[in-house]
């Protein structure tokens, strides 16, 4: 299962330090599955987008993935990823940068034949540069929100074509713009956890990890923030489970807006038997 967070400071320029993978001799335990890649996105001060990412491959450079990385803007968003789908290529890493958006994925679509169609149809297949079903989702969703005008609207109709028309495992997205953040999960099979931060006493600290993100920032100690990820970080009681099928829409404000936007299952739910080898194997790499 890749790993997902996303963090969202409203207003607020801050500084925030990530590391992705834990150091190398913890990573080289046989129990793991090796990650295939991992990447951080983030909108700066300024409100331009930056997306820094790379492969792994046979733990031959996991630098980038170990060391600690410094990035100052308003909205963050981090992803390990274990692939299902595409080679070992920085093309293939998340996030992706489409319309000024960054996005990630964790979850398995398939049909990817006949969403390559639709692309078509909508006129963003050149948006895809990799083998991923997660870049091809992306696609699917900045051509609805061409055609709507409205992120969120076309997120929503994007993911119910997907429901109706291919088979799914899972499709957990992360969302961002330099102001507003969108999270979903879709159906039960991933989980997604919402942390709200907006009120929280002032000795707490902003220190979160787990066994494949950490993210430590000195500047949310005292600011408000909501973060996103797929499993808690920092203790279960901080943490909400998103229900299957609902999308969380953190704007500007940090206002967060939450709706079932999906309340039923996809029309072609796929089960673990269903999935390909190396999609079983993604599911459950490490804790």
């Amino acid at each position: 299962m890749c790993r997902l967070f996303g963090l969202h400071a409203g207003t607020d320029v801050v500084t925030a330090t990530f590391w992705l993978l834990d150091a190398p001799d913890n990573l080289a335990e046989q129990s793991r599955r090796n990650p295939d890649g991992s990447g951080l996105g983030v909108f700066d001060g300024q409100g331009r987008p930056q997306v820094d990412k790379q492969p792994i491959a046979a733990w031959q450079d996991v630098e980038f993935a170990t060391e600690a990385h410094d990035l100052t803007g308003t909205t963050f968003i981090a992803h390990v990823r274990y692939a299902t789908t595409g080679s070992h290529e920085v093309v293939n890493a998340h996030p992706f940068l489409q319309d000024g958006r960054i996005f990630a994925h964790n979850g398995v679509v398939e049909g990817l034949d006949l969403l390559d169609e639709r692309l078509g149809e909508l006129g963003t297949a050149d948006l895809v540069l990799g083998q991923t079903d997660s870049e091809r989702v992306f696609a699917l969703i900045t051509a609805s929100i061409r055609k709507r005008g409205d992120v969120t609207v076309g997120l929503v109709d994007a993911m119910r074509w997907l429901a109706a028309n291919v088979p799914i495992y899972a499709v957990n997205i992360l969302l961002s713009t330099a102001t507003d953040m969108w999270a979903l999960r879709y159906p039960e099979s991933h989980e997604l956890y919402l942390s709200d931060r907006r009120n929280f006493p002032p000795e707490h600290r902003f220190n979160l990890r787990t066994n494949r993100i950490r993210a430590y920032s000195e500047h949310l100690h005292t600011k408000p923030s909501v973060v996103f990820a797929t499993e808690p970080m920092d203790g279960a009681s901080r943490w909400q489970l998103l229900e299957p099928g609902e999308l969380v829409h953190v704007d500007a404000d940090l206002q967060i807006h939450r709706d079932l936007v999906l309340p039923d299952p996809p029309r072609y739910l796929l089960r673990p038997e269903d999935l390909t080898a190396a999609a079983q194997a993604s599911l459950h790499p490490s804790v």
